[in-house]
């Protein structure tokens, strides 16, 4: 079974936390898996839920919960890419409750979804528990540090089949609440081996003015549009941050929870494909997103806590790459007491080169899943309609009703020219750049 999935997923080999945790599972009723953010923890507890999955019943046999919308796609995503065979569905807010119930009508042997959504079906009738005997609760801490307590008791006590539980985390926790049935776990602990604080350099950037737009500006441009997550602690904060950058002609996206579904998914496929480098952001970003590695975190308002300071900074210096880390403080401001780290005060120049224009750009199509589209129909159709050489198609990212493909910045405006009155897959459909 392994070997299949490795090859469909185009990865040579497991890593060592991902084998021992499939091997703590299989022999563990109750087990809690602790490993950095980045380290392969999907995979790791996936593996193990399909190797429970009886092909003979009908009905939900997994039910997966976790603290957010991004991460419960993620989760589907690799599970999809597995080829299992099996169905699986996601329940998450802001998705249409009409389409969830039609998917819920014939049970998939997966069933992934945030708490206050799978609990809502439950309570509507459209999820019946009696065959679920796996649960999985994925960044456990982060789900009850966003309130979902109540949510995520309710729930379980209507699991009364469950045979296996799994909880996972990037951080410690002294507190397993009663309610998820665990008294006596198997915990496997992979904390202790992130050495990325080793490869991490943390910086301190001195700003003359309490609001530090101009810092933050000067900051970005001395590193060259180079892949950067910006953190504010507040979501009106990151629109004004972003919204000042753009004003300066820095290219950029900004993300939190507030965000509408489709927007949000939007923000991060650009920054996954590379045609957006910078994402001004809340603490939403710093678990559990499907991003690729961070070069720079820039923390513009000061974590709320050491917790925080850690998830923001996990994002970069992750596996064997390094990274920086920088705080932007104000006069008035001071290095809080649980950065222990060696922060090397740094002069920026005064110079102020903006940062490049991404090499992609992003091309919306107005079809996805749910019209039969895949990425193969989409680069024939960029490549026999569009003229694209296959180097110029980036990654696509296929999504219920539409898709998202990055396409080099030099190529689009031919593009959309090309393509303007064509069909895709024998379909009309809007296909514009992403603004």
């Amino acid at each position: 079974m392994i070997p299949k999935i490795l090859q469909a997923l185009q990865i040579n080999a497991l890593n060592s936390m991902q084998l021992q945790a499939i091997e703590a599972i299989k022999t563990h009723d109750d087990v809690i898996l602790l490993s950095p953010t980045g380290s392969g923890k999907t995979l790791a507890f996936l593996i193990p839920v399909l190797k429970r999955i009886n092909e003979r019943i009908e009905g939900i046999q997994s039910l997966i919960l976790t603290p957010s919308r991004e991460l419960a796609l993620q989760i589907e995503q690799v599970f999809r890419s597995m080829n299992t065979g099996f169905k699986v569905s996601c329940c998450y807010g802001g998705h249409k409750m009409s389409i969830e119930k039609n998917n819920l009508a014939e049970p998939p042997a997966l069933l992934i979804g945030t708490p206050g959504r799978i609990l809502d079906h439950i309570n509507r009738g459209n999820i019946h528990c009696d065959s679920i005997h796996t649960l999985v609760l994925d960044e456990f801490d982060k789900s009850l540090e966003l309130g979902f307590r109540d949510e995520m008791s309710a729930i379980i006590g209507n699991l009364k089949n469950i045979k296996k539980r799994v909880l996972t985390s990037a951080t410690r926790s002294d507190e397993i609440p009663a309610f998820t049935g665990i008294t006596h776990p198997f915990i496997l602990d992979f904390l202790i081996e992130n050495h990325a604080a080793q490869r991490l350099n943390c910086k301190l950037v001195r700003s003359v003015n309490k609001d530090k737009l101009s810092s933050l500006f000067q900051l970005l441009c001395h590193l060259g549009g180079e892949p950067t997550l910006v953190f504010c602690n507040h979501r009106e904060a990151a629109k004004r941050v972003s919204d000042s950058l753009t004003d300066s002609m820095v290219i950029n996206g900004y993300f939190h929870g507030g965000l509408e579904q489709h927007i949000r998914e939007r923000v991060l496929a650009k920054f996954r494909n590379g045609s957006c480098n910078i994402l001004v952001c809340t603490d939403l970003a710093s678990r559990g997103l499907d991003i690729p590695e961070i070069r720079h975190i820039i923390h513009y308002h000061l974590p709320a806590s050491e917790q925080a300071y850690i998830h923001r900074n996990g994002r970069t210096a992750r596996m064997h790459a390094s990274g920086d880390a920088y705080l932007i403080l104000s006069t008035e401001e001071s290095v809080p007491d649980y950065i222990k780290d060696e922060l090397i005060t740094i002069e920026l120049p005064d110079t102020r080169i903006l940062p490049p224009k991404p090499d992609w750009a992003t091309l919306y199509i107005g079809k996805g899943k749910k019209d039969k589209l895949n990425k193969v129909d989409i680069v024939g159709f960029l490549m026999q309609k569009g003229k694209l050489k296959k180097e110029e198609i980036g990654l696509i990212d296929v999504k219920d009703f539409f898709s998202y493909v990055a396409v080099k910045r030099t190529r689009m405006g031919e593009l959309l020219w090309l393509v303007r009155n064509e069909k895709i897959k024998n379909m009309k459909a809007a296909i514009e750049e992403c603004d």
